[in-house]
């Protein structure tokens, strides 16, 4: 990790959060700091605590003493609905819905007037950087884990591939296709889950066909996480894992309609090669010579 990188990333963290006022105690000329404020944002039409805590990775103790004090003021209703009595909705009051509405019209009114000093193409510029900025930045913070192939998350992740694929093949797709647990767990093989705020958005397989040969399957990214990068990162680390479990060569085959995954399996260096196995749902054969485990870089 070049520590460039890290300086010039810190460096526009605190010229960012001091333009748009994140450091205000009163932000946007409210009554209030900007942790209330985008809290009020995000209850929204209302919200479990427990979503809450996920989506903004807050502590459970100091979203509570947030909600509290929100609702000391005012601004919104903690209740227990009554269908699941574990759980707590917090909603907003028409106070609290005036304050988000007053908010969002401070917000964009500072927003363009830091715009305002920029010609029509600096702004798309901008726009464009900004874009791009918050794709790296999603896919930096998702984690690709190895996981046990039996494991809810991997079977949910099989599950939902099963039915994306289901409407993508003209012949449908028959579940019994999926990889089972044994040939992707330990020395057999491996099952890649991807996680973005504890949430499976993603999934792979690698499972040994012979000595020295692998396989990768079922490759997939949920809709939402596609256009990030993260097949190419998943797909990334299957190979390590191949390269781990003293595999040279990875291998895999796709359907002919999936003609984005073929562009990504050519563009990493993936070969196309005659058919290596009789597989009703394959058209195209790849295959790829690893090369070592790269040396870890210095501490």
């Amino acid at each position: 990790m070049s520590t460039d990188h890290v300086t010039a990333f810190r460096h526009f963290n605190r010229y960012f959060t001091r333009r748009i006022g994140a450091l205000d105690d009163h932000y946007l000329g409210q009554d209030r700091p900007l942790g209330e404020a985008r809290l009020l944002f995000e209850i929204g039409d209302g919200v479990s605590l427990r979503e809450l805590r996920s989506r903004l990775g807050l502590d459970a103790g100091y979203l509570s003493r947030m909600a509290r004090a929100l609702e000391a003021q005012g601004m919104v209703r903690v209740g227990v609905p009554p269908h699941d009595s574990r759980l707590r909705i917090v909603e907003l009051t028409p106070a609290g819905r005036l304050e988000v509405q007053e908010q969002n019209r401070r917000a964009d009114a500072l927003v363009s007037g830091l715009l305002d000093g920029l010609t029509p193409g600096q702004r798309a510029e901008l726009t464009g950087a900004l874009a791009t900025a918050r794709r790296l930045l999603r896919l930096a913070g998702i984690a690709v884990e190895v996981v046990d192939g039996a494991s809810a998350d991997a079977r949910a992740c099989l599950d939902a591939y099963a039915a994306d694929i289901d409407t993508r093949f003209p012949e449908g797709f028959d579940k019994s296709d999926l990889v089972g647990p044994e040939e992707v767990t330990g020395e057999a093989g491996a099952f890649l889950v991807a996680y973005e705020e504890g949430r499976p958005v993603g999934c792979g397989a690698l499972r040994r066909l012979e000595t020295g040969t692998g396989e990768i399957r079922h490759v997939w990214v949920h809709p939402d996480a596609r256009r990030l990068g993260l097949a190419r990162r998943l797909l990334d680390g299957l190979e390590r894992a191949a390269r781990e479990r003293a595999l040279d060569v990875v291998r895999l085959d796709t359907h002919r309609t999936l003609t984005e995954a073929q562009a990504m399996y050519r563009a990493c260096g993936y070969t196309e090669i005659p058919a290596y196995v009789d597989h009703v749902y394959a058209h195209h054969w790849f295959e790829k010579r690893l090369g070592p485990l790269p040396e870890p870089g210095p501490e």
